[in-house]
């Protein structure tokens, strides 16, 4: 995909948000409401208020938030490429402020995120869902749907090899290639 047809995705994306907010890269000011808002989802497991920060400093072309029109994030998803494969996108994590659920946020964010990206080689996406995450996967199965990706699902990490008990296997989930956009 050519970046001029990665503006006219994004713009696309654009055009869905809920009326007075835009994408943008994330900066180094809003880890602390990205932290807010992934420990207000009560879903997500919460990292460190510091590695939100990090996030945002050292992640941010690989990340996106939704402001509101005051600048403030009201959702966001952070990603990197991965080491060994940069061609591929990892998802860390998606989040929307609970005052903005159930208004597609969360597809226009990775929309817009994945035209931006792909600019950058980007052809493929990974995530890790636990089984019980209806949202999350229904996320990634429309988005697969809506750009015409094949989804293969495995389980990444079994439950017994987190250390602190009682967590769910982490399903993988790779996404791609994905298809030309333009």
């Amino acid at each position: 995909m050519t970046a001029a047809q990665a503006d006219r995705v994004g713009a696309r994306s654009e055009l869905d948000l809920p009326q007075g907010l835009t994408l943008d890269t994330p900066r180094v000011e809003d880890g602390a409401a990205l932290w807010r808002i992934a420990r207000d989802s009560k879903t997500l497991d919460l990292n460190s208020s510091y590695s939100y920060l990090l996030w945002c400093r050292d992640f941010a072309a690989t990340s996106v938030v939704a402001r509101e029109a005051e600048g403030g994030p009201v959702g966001f998803i952070t990603g990197y490429t991965r080491p060994d494969r940069p061609e591929t996108l990892v998802v860390w994590q998606v989040a929307v402020d609970q005052a903005w659920r159930g208004r597609g946020l969360a597809a226009t964010l990775l929309d817009g995120l994945t035209a931006r990206v792909a600019a950058t080689g980007i052809r493929g996406i990974e995530t890790t869902i636990t089984p019980d995450n209806t949202a999350s996967n229904r996320l990634f199965t429309s988005f697969a749907e809506r750009h015409g990706a094949p989804v293969e699902h495995e389980v990444l990490f079994d439950g017994g090899l987190f250390p602190d008990g009682g967590h769910e296997p982490e399903v993988l989930y790779r996404i791609g290639p994905l298809a030309d956009r333009g």
